[in-house]
């Protein structure tokens, strides 16, 4: 269903594979300690093996092994958490936070070259992709090694062809509809937010274990209005202590959510309850400031919104609505259990959006992830009307639009062509592979 992607942006990518492979290949340097015997007799300890993890990168890019087996120190130099995996042996090891070390155990293997892979979501098709090579031998698959296959052009195109004709893909579960409340005998709009675990399906037959609030991902979208009296009631039933923020929203310091510092962590089986009258507009998000790291890449997150954004009257003047068609919350995330996905789906399970001709769509972009995102729609060209939901005093044109980690971007389109535009990040390394679109694309189709 979706459209195939323009030779302009077939050539960038295929560009974008070359420099990736000649960085690769210019990486020569390793470090290799051996702290036991060299005689391969398996009398001492097994050689140690330093391998550096970055974004997104091992260091050395090839790691150099005795056959009698070796201990690789991995250090995390990154901002993600990684992890290494040898597909072919079976082996992987722990998940691996920035900063912090772990050791994966190499047992005594067959001489060969093997492939090393980190298999966080996302990161192997961004060039975190590595050689094991045992026993010296630095070509060829060895023993029960596994070398890597290029596709033919015949056997490329019709993975992109079946992976296209998937979308859009049904999962179980959405994320980001509307939140209800129920209205206080004091006069408040009382929205209960409950942080557990949820099984959640990011994409056809790839279900995790999620960190959420009311078991969605993204939560619920809490929208309010200016003065209204808003009382939050968190209920923790997570298995950690957490907190809630209202990022980008205006709140008494008391009322911020960054425990120890303004209040009491809340710890498992426990409640508590933020009050605050809403100002606006603003377009924010909630989410946890409790071992923000883990929580929130996993699921943890949720779009908080106040009033309408205005439209600027120089769009008016154009031709646009006063009001848009529709209002949209695009979640962008990298990383934790969720990985690259729009509004907690990667493609082909992510949502396609529709306008007719003439119609109006206002896309509030939210970064919950750890990368910037370079969020691209093909067609029509968008209008940038507010920055972390501070309307702008003049809009700007975009149809490429920079999202950095906790930044909010408002843009409204008009629909003008019709056809089925595709809409993705342009790190294309988030959006295609060689068998085919993944990751964070989606669609929007417009009808006449």
């Amino acid at each position: 269903m979706l459209a195939v992607m323009s030779k302009d942006d077939r050539s960038a990518l295929s560009w974008f594979a070359f420099v990736a492979a000649v960085a690769a290949l210019s990486v020569s340097v390793f470090a290799l300690r051996d702290s036991g015997s060299a005689d391969g007799g398996g009398s001492g300890p097994k050689t140690t093996v330093e391998v550096m993890l970055k974004d997104f990168a091992f260091e050395p890019a090839t790691i150099n092994v005795p056959t009698d087996g070796a201990v690789l120190k991995l250090m995390n130099h990154g901002a993600q958490v990684h992890n290494l995996a040898v597909p072919s042996l079976g082996i992987k090891s722990v998940d691996v936070k920035p900063g912090e070390t772990a050791e994966l155990d190499i047992p005594a293997t067959p001489a060969g070259n093997y492939k090393v892979v980190c298999p966080q979501p996302g990161h192997e098709g961004a060039g975190m992709v590595g050689a094991l090579v045992v026993g010296g031998v630095s070509g060829g698959t060895g023993n029960g090694g596994s070398a890597d296959h290029t596709m033919s052009n015949s056997e490329m195109d019709a993975k992109m062809l079946a992976a296209a004709q998937l979308y859009p893909a049904t999962t179980k579960g959405h994320g980001g509809d509307m939140a209800t409340y129920t209205m206080s005998k004091d006069g408040y709009k009382e929205f209960v937010v409950e942080a557990k675990l949820a099984d959640w399906e990011v994409e056809p037959g790839k279900t995790v274990q999620a960190w959420t609030y009311n078991g969605v991902v993204p939560a619920p979208e809490i929208h309010v209005n200016s003065g209204d009296k808003v009382r939050i009631i968190l209920k923790n039933s997570l298995p950690q202590t957490t907190s809630l923020h209202f990022h980008g929203i205006r709140v008494p310091n008391v009322m911020d959510g960054v425990d120890p510092y303004t209040e009491a962590p809340t710890t498992p089986g426990e409640q508590h309850i933020y009050e605050f009258v809403a100002k606006g507009p603003a377009v924010g998000i909630y989410h946890s400031h409790h071992n923000a790291q883990e929580q929130i890449p996993n699921g943890m997150f949720g779009a908080f919104t106040i009033d309408q954004m205005p439209v600027p009257q120089k769009l008016i003047d154009k031709g646009y609505p006063a009001a848009p068609t529709k209002t949209v919350n695009m979640v962008l995330n990298d990383a934790g259990v969720i990985g690259l996905s729009l509004n907690g789906k990667s493609f082909p399970a992510t949502e396609p959006y529709t306008l007719r001709v003439g119609q109006t769509m206002l896309v509030n972009y939210m970064n919950e992830g750890l990368l910037v995102h370079p969020m691209h729609l093909h067609q029509p060209m968008g209008w940038i009307i507010a920055k972390d939901g501070v309307p702008m005093d003049e809009p700007i044109p975009t149809d490429t639009v920079l999202v950095a980690p906790g930044e909010r971007y408002s843009v409204l389109y008009m629909a003008t062509d019709p056809g089925v535009w595709a809409w993705h990040c342009h790190i294309l390394t988030h959006a295609e592979t060689p068998d085919g679109m993944r990751y964070m694309v989606t669609a929007l189709i417009v009808e006449r």
